[in-house]
């Protein structure tokens, strides 16, 4: 075939045939399996119209990768295209949920989720507010598990001299990204394959 003709992107394919089948095969046994996972998560009666519905916030709680996460909320929230604020899903949103949580997630990827996860008020910063409610979410909300007003004031300092770059008391997208890119194991975190 010459390289100007053809398929994925009018050039010839930079994958062997043979290679590029099995990424197909795969690529479409994942979508099948996210598409199944997605409609047993609709009603019964609403199963037959899976790309056009919504999955309510509280059935998507009830995936095993959600229902022990300190972020469950923050997740649907983030993901969630859904006009009326009720976070529920649609197909896509589902999709890029897995897409960024799967092991082929680049850690940008990965780190810019997780900062808008992180960012509970959305002001595009970390701020003290956001960072307590973090380390609360990480640390459980019962009595015995939370942090003093000291223990909580000290963290959250060492955070910051730790993370804010700039000095200015938050941290934005590019300090998270490149205190994440100090840590190699984030990228591995956090998968919701099944």
């Amino acid at each position: 075939r010459e390289s100007g003709s053809g398929a994925m992107g009018g050039s010839a394919s930079l994958l062997p045939r043979d290679a590029l089948g099995e990424y197909q095969r795969r690529s479409f046994s994942c979508l099948l399996s996210a598409y199944k996972r997605f409609s047993e998560l609709l009603p019964k009666e609403e199963r037959e119209n899976t790309c056009s519905a919504r999955v309510p916030k509280s059935h998507m709680l009830m995936l095993p990768e959600l229902r022990a996460n300190p972020f469950q909320h923050r997740i649907c929230h983030v993901f969630s295209t859904s006009e009326t604020g009720d976070d529920s899903m649609s197909f896509e949103d589902f999709l890029d949920m897995l897409s960024v949580f799967s092991d082929s997630a680049t850690s940008d990827i990965k780190s810019h989720y997780a900062f808008r996860i992180f960012d509970f008020d959305e002001d595009g910063t970390l701020n003290r507010k956001d960072l307590e409610q973090l380390v609360n979410c990480l640390t459980g909300q019962g009595e015995e598990s939370r942090l003093s007003s000291a223990e909580m004031e000290q963290l959250i300092q060492n955070i910051l001299e730790e993370s804010d770059i700039d000095k200015d008391g938050t941290i934005n997208l590019s300090e998270f990204q490149h205190i994440v890119s100090r840590s190699p194991d984030f990228a591995r975190c956090g998968s919701l394959q099944g």
